[in-house]
């Protein structure tokens, strides 16, 4: 009987470094890869991060050690497409995007099938935090176990024939026991430090790299007016891509209480500014819908994430349809923002998600 394989994505960080390593010692046939994402000798970006230059040899390293094949395949191309330029173009429409669920829902996961294909193996795995759960021949994503680490707001994209092939070695450890799983096997990424930036925004300079394809006369990156919700002019900012929903750095002072970014504006090239009060809404609409399991009708119970490690609030479904859904949620929210996500869960399983447009 031929042993079955699985191409595994390592990025160089420890997670992945795990998953492929679990995935052989259960007598899977691992063939590690690592993602070019983009030009590390043309762009700035990254050299230290996991998708960065370190991250390659690092994973190269880790396959050594583990006694599996490994090779790098370039996928820049649709990286900029996908997430670069879909990062550009939210922020210069006043929207706050998540470049991972860009990449994980259009270039990870649809690549990662192509070359499995490729080279012959019937499964795929990350090293994400979630779960895939089998029943019945269907597939469903899943929580993870340790719901501080959980990933499943940044995967509700990727393609539901995914589901069937994937593995998550991961998505029932924490994170302290992956990287004492790391150091018993003598893994050289066993203690790396987690990174936080998005891959292709060294130091966290969103305008920097605006600025890069946009230009420095663009209106996203010019001055306009800082308004109250009535209208008056309090001020004026910078840039209207330097802020998001909810954000209070860059503000005009004086009021007698915080004030916060309730709304941009891009056509007036304003921003809105109010109270907290009027950051809190009950009501997500969103759209470019993907759905992991039977799509929720109008009426049913749901719960919904609107922002990486924000709770998961009880709602029902207000509308449905296969590219979009609404939800009223039991529980006002604050700084719901256009760009981001809504996942939509029954207990720990994924139902699908959307790109939240109010």
């Amino acid at each position: 009987m031929s042993t079955l394989s699985v191409l595994t994505a390592m990025s160089g960080g420890v997670d992945s470094s795990v998953a492929a390593a679990l995935l052989s010692e259960r007598g899977y046939r691992v063939v590690g890869v690592t993602m070019k994402t983009f030009c590390y000798g043309d762009v700035s970006g990254p050299t230290r991060t996991c998708c960065g230059l370190e991250g390659i040899s690092d994973a190269k390293s880790v396959a050594a050690r583990l006694g599996v094949a490994h090779t790098v395949f370039d996928v820049e191309e649709s990286f900029a497409r996908d997430v670069i330029d879909d990062f550009v173009s939210e922020y210069a429409a006043g929207r706050t995007p998540i470049p991972c669920v860009r990449c994980n829902s259009f270039t990870k996961f649809r690549d990662l099938v192509v070359r499995a294909d490729l080279l012959g193996c019937e499964y795929l795995a990350t090293g994400h935090y979630a779960r895939v759960e089998r029943m019945n021949g269907t597939a469903r994503l899943c929580r993870a176990e340790d719901d501080r680490k959980d990933q499943t707001y940044f995967l509700w994209g990727i393609p539901r024939e995914v589901l069937e092939r994937l593995f998550l070695p991961i998505g029932e450890m924490d994170k302290s026991a992956v990287r004492r799983k790391a150091r018993d096997l003598g893994l050289s990424t066993a203690d790396k430090p987690e990174s936080f930036e998005i891959c292709f925004v060294p130091d966290n300079d969103y305008a920097g790299v605006l600025r890069q394809y946009l230009g420095d006369d663009h209106p996203a990156l010019g001055r306009g007016p800082v308004l109250l919700e009535d209208g008056r002019q309090v001020g004026e900012h910078d840039g209207y891509a330097r802020f998001t929903i909810g954000q209070r750095r860059g503000l005009p002072g004086g009021f007698a209480e915080p004030m916060y970014v309730v709304e941009i504006r891009p056509d007036e090239r304003a921003v809105v500014i109010g109270r907290g009060s009027s950051l809190a809404r009950t009501r997500v609409e969103a759209a470019k819908a993907n759905w992991l399991a039977p799509r929720p009708e109008p009426g049913e119970a749901v719960g919904a994430r609107v922002r990486h490690g924000a709770p998961i609030i009880e709602g029902h479904i207000v509308a449905s349809a296969e590219d979009g859904f609404a939800v009223e949620l039991g529980l006002p929210q604050e700084a719901i923002t256009p760009g981001q996500s809504a996942v939509l869960y029954r207990d720990d399983v994924v139902l699908g998600g959307g790109v939240i447009v109010s």
